[in-house]
């Protein structure tokens, strides 16, 4: 209890450090890095600075490595690296928690063959960061972690909602600096999940106003950018270091408004994000993922011939295309009815109905191989005729359109 006049308060002079270990795996701490799951206190194997060590941009190796979801929505069309840091732009009420839960349970490394998950990796990790969530959602992450048998490669930071603020301003950080410990000095793959930057974001404002510093853009400080930088471009590969830190910050944007400075910022910073759709949601459809507002920059290096399939970019693209048209047509039907519809039309119809029922809908726990995701592809593209499939080359389409073709694999 602090007492006017009694209370006193005595500065170190050092940065804020937080003791690392690769024993911190399998426990749980709160915001500050106090463990709170009535477990011993970490024997600290080193002391970090939390604001992390600088990595020299010539050091960064190229995230080349994809990384299997089991998600068709993601691994087909948006496939992430390793290395990589992707931001999940959902809003309130979408099941983007079930989403992040889902890619710890069933992300692994594509083989070159068709039992594609990569179980034997015991040197995968995830550290787990939640910031001003409620009760509920630290459960869920927690329930779910022990479910599947992770819990002992899973590292939890929880600030909860009724926490202190400022707390919330430095668990990234502490969360960060265990990866960075976990990746680069134990060599571990490391997966880190932050949610909610939303209220990490509104931590910062609250922080900034209280110290009367002059608001930007809805009140957010003006250093809210380079703040955000400093947290996402933690995230990569380094030279001479076989471990890894793959990054997927979940954000709620608030009004569901892809145009507020949280996402917007956010957006410049990492490298793609996964958008999750109310509309879909609203009707049923689990993940509730669009492909067209979605984004993988790393995605063309990371798949092809090699690393998943030579026809993956070509159906890729060829998928995106048809989507969008049937958007369209969905959209002038509303206007000039079914019966104005040309036969072309009909068929980016069916199209889109199909892919939203068949290619982007999946069970929480179903999980498919980057293959099953082309071969489901393949299917929705028989749709067309050869002649409308405009994105794919010749070659590829003798190879794989054939209905009785045994895709080689």
């Amino acid at each position: 209890m602090l007492i006017k006049g009694k209370t006193s308060c005595e500065f170190t002079g050092d940065i804020l450090r937080t003791p690392v270990s690769e024993d911190m795996l399998g426990r749980v701490f709160n915001g500050s890095g106090k463990p709170i799951d009535r477990g011993p206190m970490v024997l600290a194997e080193d002391y970090l600075d939390i604001m992390g060590q600088p990595i020299n941009p010539q050091c960064r190796i190229y995230p080349e490595e994809m990384i299997q979801t089991g998600i068709s929505a993601i691994d087909g069309m948006n496939s992430i690296a390793r290395g990589q840091k992707i931001p999940i732009f959902s809003a309130a009420g979408l099941p983007h928690n079930e989403i992040a839960a889902q890619i710890c349970r069933q992300a692994g490394l594509v083989k070159k063959s068709k039992d594609v998950m990569d179980y034997s990796e015991d040197n995968f990790a995830i550290v787990f960061a939640a910031m001003g969530v409620n009760m509920e959602t630290a459960r869920f992450f927690k329930s779910d972690f022990e479910e599947n048998g992770s819990m002992d490669n899973v590292c939890l930071f929880l600030n909860l909602a009724n926490d202190p603020t400022i707390e919330r301003i430095i668990t990234p950080r502490l969360a960060l600096t265990t990866a960075e410990f976990l990746a680069y000095q134990c060599e571990k793959h490391v997966l880190v999940i932050l949610t909610d930057m939303s209220s990490y974001a509104e931590a910062l404002r609250e922080v900034s106003a209280a110290r009367e510093e002059v608001p930007g853009r809805r009140g957010f400080p003006g250093y809210m950018y380079t703040d955000l930088a400093t947290i996402y471009e933690r995230a990569g590969r380094v030279e001479g270091r076989n471990g890894s830190i793959t990054q997927i910050p979940i954000l709620t944007m608030p009004n569901d408004d892809i145009t507020h400075p949280i996402p917007d910022l956010t957006g410049y910073i990492t490298e793609g994000q996964i958008y999750v759709d109310r509309q879909l949601h609203n009707r049923q459809i689990y993940p509730p993922i669009n492909v067209l507002p979605s984004l993988s920059r790393l995605m063309k290096s990371a798949i092809g011939e090699g690393m998943t399939r030579k026809d993956h970019a070509d159906v890729s693209n060829q998928l995106y295309a048809c989507y969008a048209i049937g958007k369209d047509v969905q959209a002038m039907k509303a206007v000039v009815g079914e019966e104005a519809l040309t036969s072309d039309d009909l068929l980016y119809l069916e199209f889109l109905q199909k892919f939203e029922k068949n290619f982007i809908a999946q069970g929480p726990y179903e999980n498919r191989t980057v293959y099953e995701t082309l071969d489901i592809g393949w299917q929705l593209l028989r749709i067309f005729p050869k002649e409308m499939l405009k994105r794919i080359p010749q070659s590829t389409l003798a190879e794989f359109y054939p209905r009785d073709s045994t895709a080689k694999h």
